[in-house]
């Protein structure tokens, strides 16, 4: 399942002189979480994750030909209405990553406006929404290029390409559960892009995600810095051999539709997530005084109610409250009584996992 060859165009396309489209991708949060990677955003270690549904990037495309290809593609960005050259060397070497498998990019200047449902840069996978709706509308393109492109190819290639802009990316295509990176126990999955996983009980497709904004601001330690931490760190192998575990672990616990596994194994994730920054050279915190009550707070629920609630985190100091449909109302309640106190500006977001992508 590893041969980038496949997503090489082959064959003369159509001309295609301009064409504008809009995309909307979710971002996803881990469950079995990825840290660490090797050369151009392979994993170190496989992920599942849940695809959520009002957190997202919408991202308009203007592609316009040139008059003349150039070796690099010609770009423009805008985020919320306003130029933002801080996000064009990111996206200029996104670009250049996936040029050998969309060369026509080079025969184009792209105006990209952008813009997020919730914080940029906060900890909830913007990056990860972000290139999978510029990797949809890339593809987009493609298919009026190549317009024998079937649905699934269409969706195979635009995993792969967002993944060349940021790993998690990968998960943001489709939905409610990925799966990225090769493990045994699938034989589809593949370190290349995500693979959409259909076998979890009912329960857990209609799971909701509330996220506590502890901290709207940026993180002081990027994902990218703290993937690359984990090489030489003293740890990163145990690591990787526990999400291997636990990712063979999960399918079968998601299968069966086990709550109360799902949560131990979800919150152990989290937190050994957060060990390996806490252990890496340099170390570095990104949970908050808030982030560690919340948590107390959810496990001191759970405990006297029996209901549902779990916890996850991904990089940043924002929690993410997991939580079956059916129990939504009571569950709520606690969130609005006990748990919004603990966010800046009493601010939270209620989602849901959601499907992927959405053409605008």
């Amino acid at each position: 399942m590893n041969d980038k060859a496949q997503f090489v165009p082959r064959t003369q396309g159509n001309e295609i002189s301009s064409f504008q489209t809009i995309w909307s991708a979710p971002s996803n949060i881990a469950l079995v979480k990825y840290w660490g990677k090797k050369e151009l955003q392979i994993p170190c270690n496989p992920s599942v994750s849940f695809t959520l549904d009002q957190c997202r990037t919408t991202t308009s495309v203007r592609f316009k030909k040139q008059k003349t290809a150039q070796d690099h593609t010609s770009l423009a960005v805008h985020y919320d209405g306003k130029p933002a050259p801080s996000f064009v060397p990111k996206v200029k070497t996104f670009i250049d990553r996936i040029l050998p498998y969309a060369p026509y990019l080079k025969e184009y200047h792209l105006q990209i406006d952008t813009v997020n449902s919730f914080p940029h840069s906060s900890g909830i996978a913007s990056s990860a929404s972000a290139m999978a709706a510029l990797a949809a509308a890339v593809m987009d393109l493609e298919q009026q290029i190549y317009p024998s492109l079937t649905v699934e190819d269409q969706i195979k290639k635009c995993s792969f390409l967002a993944r060349l802009g940021s790993g998690s990316a990968a998960r943001s295509v489709e939905g409610p559960l990925v799966l990225w990176g090769e493990h045994t126990a699938t034989p589809d999955s593949s370190d290349l892009f995500g693979v959409r996983w259909v076998k979890a009980a009912d329960v857990f497709k209609t799971y909701r995600d509330t996220i506590l904004l502890v901290d709207k601001g940026q993180k002081e330690v990027s994902s990218t810095v703290g993937h690359n931490l984990m090489h030489n760190h003293p740890f990163a192998e145990n690591r990787f051999s526990q999400a291997n575990d636990h990712y063979q672990d999960l399918l079968a616990i998601l299968e069966k539709g086990d709550l109360n596994g799902f949560a131990d194994l979800v919150e152990r994730e989290a937190l050994s997530l957060h060990a390996m920054m806490l252990t890496s050279s340099p170390s570095y915190i990104l949970m908050h005084p808030n982030t560690i009550q919340i948590i107390q707070e959810v496990r001191r629920y759970r405990k006297t109610t029996a209901l549902n609630l779990t916890f996850t985190l991904d990089a940043g100091a924002n929690v993410h409250l997991l939580y079956p449909e059916h129990e939504s109302e009571q569950i709520g309640q606690f969130i609005e009584s006990y748990l919004r106190q603990y966010c800046q500006d009493n601010e939270l977001i209620y989602d849901r996992v959601g499907t992927g992508l959405k053409k605008m």
